[in-house]
């Protein structure tokens, strides 16, 4: 069983000397660079690795998908070149985290009704190009300190649901299930739903360093079904320094793994 690292390029390295599987690259300011003119390029510096199996923060904030006066040509024309760069560096069939908060925002002015079929729209967009490029988009509930739409397990299946998107998997995010106190049962009874899992600490701080349930949190994964990847998705106060220990208490933490490591 694999675990990975959230990270831009600057600290791969680091990463994968504490001993991360994989690595899972963030899209903005990191594959995609914004020039003066405001539109979204691959970064041309960008150093080539080893193909990764998921990516996270997909969207800018100022790209916004549940608004019903932003044009859909625009998010078209962003997510083309999005998951073009991220097939560039990406496995076959890599997942494509869907958070992005902030670009999902109800806008002032706009019903909750307009703003949820808009950002069905730009989910179902991002879906098919996302299969041209041998991709998966999967959908990433976040807290409400986030954004104030899709903010638990149960609410993106119910979303997905709704809009004849029931094929698209979610991720577990540990962090938000946390701070929305999303129970684990829940995560176990959906975990069939999963696709990708991200973990942190308390306080998003590296695992092991805090008080959250990780291991109980894995194993409603595991009991669930689920059996793929882990991605740790932190604050860092030193990452060389802390991958190490936070890699070590995530693989003792987690049922697949916790036997052979102990």
């Amino acid at each position: 069983m694999q675990h990975g690292i959230i990270t831009p390029d600057r600290d791969a390295d680091a990463a994968l000397a504490a001993g991360a599987d994989y690595l899972e690259p963030t899209v903005v300011g990191n594959l995609l660079v914004q020039h003066e003119d405001g539109t979204w390029h691959a970064d041309p510096a960008l150093r080539r690795r080893e193909p990764a199996p998921s990516f996270a923060v997909l969207c800018p904030a100022d790209h916004h998908l549940s608004d019903p006066a932003f044009p859909l040509e625009q998010t078209h024309a962003y997510l083309r070149v999005a998951f073009a760069a991220i097939a560039e560096a990406a496995a076959p069939g890599a997942f494509v985290v869907l958070g992005s908060g902030a670009a999902r925002r109800i806008p002032e002015g706009v019903s909750r009704a307009d703003a949820r079929r808009q950002f069905a729209r730009s989910v179902s967009i991002a879906r098919e190009i996302a299969a041209v490029n041998d991709l998966e988009v999967i959908l990433e509930p976040l807290h409400r300190g986030e954004t104030d739409q899709i903010n638990s397990l149960a609410e993106a299946v119910e979303f997905l649901e709704e809009f004849g998107m029931g094929d698209i998997r979610v991720v577990a995010d540990l962090f938000h299930i946390m701070l929305e106190h999303e129970s684990l049962d829940v995560v176990r009874e959906l975990a069939g739903r999963v696709a990708h899992a991200h973990i942190a600490d308390s306080g998003r701080i590296p695992p092991g360093q805090g008080d959250w349930p990780l291991a109980e949190f894995l194993r409603a994964l595991r009991d669930g079904g689920y059996r793929g990847r882990v991605s740790i998705e932190c604050t860092w106060a030193d990452l060389a320094t802390e991958a190490g220990p936070a890699l070590a208490a995530l693989r003792a933490a987690d049922p697949v793994t916790a036997s052979v490591h102990a």
